[in-house]
This record gives C-alpha cells, sequence and structure tokens, in this order.
C-alpha cells in the first residue's frame, strides 16, 4: 500500500512537470529595444495585448534611447528594435547588424518653453529659434544620451549652422529620459525639443494644463518617423528572427495600423501610422 503510494505521488510529479514544460515550451517571448517615447505614452502597454491575443507571442521591452537601442541589437541582447533616428538605423542595415527595417508611424518633433517665452521664440521657423536661443543664452535642455531626440537635435543645431554649444553653460544636457528632461526645463524656465507624442502625454499628466506650451513646430524637417528593424542572423543567430519578423508584419497590417492611429490622450493622436 506504502509502495502504491509513493508511485502515485511520482507519477502526480512527473505529470506536473510534463505540464509545466509543455506550458514553457509554448510560451513564446519577444524582448526589444524601443525609444523612451513609445514606452512613456503608453503606446507599448496598450498594443502589446492586442500582440499576444492574435499571435500567442508576449512582448516584452526595455525602453532606452535610440543609440543604446540599436547598441543592443548589434549586441544581440534583444530580438527586436523599433525606433526612430533613421540615419543611424540606416547605419545599422548598411554594417550587417539588420535583416529588415519597416517604417510604421511617425509624429514630429516641436520646441516647447515656458508660456511668457523669455527668448521670444514663438512661431518661429526651427532655425530661427535656435539662433535666438543662443543669441540670448536662453536655458536649452537637451537629452545629451544619444538618443533619437537627441540626434535630431544635434543635427538641426547644424543644420542652423551653428556648433553644437555643448560647452555653453546656457546649454544643458540632462542625461535623461524625455518626460524627465521636460520637468528639468520647467524648472529651470527653458527650453527643449520633444516629440509630440510625449508632449501630449506631459499635458495628460497636467489634466490638459501644461506649464510648458509648443512654441516652434510645423517645419518638414521637424518630422519623426520610427521604424521596426529586425536583426540580422547571421550577425545575432540566436535572435528570434522568426518571431521578430511576425511583429513586424503586426505591426504593418491594417488592424495594428488602425489601432496607432486610434491611440489618443486628451482626444489627440500622439502617432500616425504610415507602414505600407
Amino acid at each position: 500500500m506504502k509502495s502504491l503510494k509513493i508511485l502515485t505521488c511520482i507519477s502526480a510529479l512527473l505529470f506536473t512537470m510534463i505540464l509545466t514544460f509543455s506550458v514553457q515550451a509554448q510560451t513564446k517571448n519577444l524582448m526589444m529595444a524601443t525609444t523612451t517615447s513609445t514606452d512613456n505614452t503608453g503606446l507599448l502597454d496598450y498594443l502589446a495585448p492586442f500582440f499576444e491575443n492574435q499571435t500567442g507571442i508576449t512582448l516584452k521591452w526595455t525602453a532606452t534611447g535610440t543609440g543604446k537601442a540599436l547598441k543592443l541589437g548589434q549586441n544581440c541582447d534583444v530580438d527586436v528594435l523599433l525606433v526612430h533616428a533613421p540615419s543611424a538605423e540606416k547605419a545599422f542595415m548598411e554594417n550587417g547588424y539588420g535583416k529588415d527595417r519597416r517604417q510604421i508611424m511617425y509624429n514630429d518633433f516641436v520646441i516647447i518653453g515656458p508660456e511668457h517665452d523669455p527668448a521670444g521664440i514663438k512661431g518661429k521657423t526651427i532655425s530661427d529659434a535656435l539662433h535666438i536661443i543662443k543669441k540670448r543664452q536662453a536655458f536649452f535642455m537637451s537629452r545629451g544620451d544619444d538618443s533619437g531626440t537627441h540626434k535630431k537635435e544635434k543635427y538641426l543645431w547644424k543644420k542652423a549652422g551653428i556648433l553644437l554649444p555643448d560647452k555653453e553653460g546656457w546649454y544643458v544636457q540632462t542625461g535623461q529620459g524625455m518626460l524627465a528632461t521636460i520637468n528639468i526645463t520647467r524648472e529651470r524656465d527653458g527650453y527643449t525639443m520633444t516629440d509630440r507624442g510625449t508632449y501630449i502625454k506631459y499635458q495628460s499628466t497636467k489634466n490638459g494644463n501644461a506649464p510648458l506650451k509648443i512654441l516652434v513646430e510645423g517645419d518638414s524637417i521637424l518630422l519623426n518617423q520610427y521604424s521596426v528593424l529586425t536583426l540580422d542572423p547571421g550577425n545575432c543567430p540566436a535572435a528570434k528572427y522568426d518571431l521578430a519578423l511576425r511583429f513586424s508584419d503586426w505591426m504593418a497590417s491594417k488592424s495594428t495600423q488602425d489601432l496607432i492611429k486610434n491611440f489618443r490622450l486628451l482626444g489627440k493622436k500622439l502617432f500616425i501610422p504610415n507602414a505600407k
């Protein structure tokens, strides 16, 4: 009788182990490196359950600057990327680190600052605004973190014909994410550049009445394109290329593009879908 009980316990234990192994074997996880804006805005929290329900794949992500995200991809520390620095992405692909690059959505960059606008840049072009900020030595908060936003900001100084003022006292590099940099900008009564989606998120935390306002917007050069990049199996053989490609296809699908289009805060669109 005792032997029968032992055998029954062993059988139950083996059944549990087999069942656990079976469940684990069926679990599919996809690890993504992405920019802070897709995380801070809540877009990924919104999309991830739809992705899992429709594909059976659990999406996990780490949010950082695009420069660091691309490095994570280069080092094979993740399976897929969702980033927003086209020139850096193209270099990533050309250097053999990426396999596929697909445009998914966009928004735009804006310059925000105090409503009283101490430097007087409201309504100016981005080039004129940067010249005025430099001339009046108004505080400008740069993320300084090699993010997609930081890369774009440095490009804009260059296009305006201004050497990057990274040694100037009025030019402050926060080394932090976008929302943290916006809060520092508020404290210093200065200016910063942000993507519109993150600004709307910031507005929503202030019940729609944020102390920092959009002062410069609308220039075509301020376009902010987001793309999904899969990793080249030749460089990262252990990366889950098949799952990454499914994620890329899913993001570009009409149903997901509609989800992105309908994702709003304060009744405003944070991202505009443009997959082809």
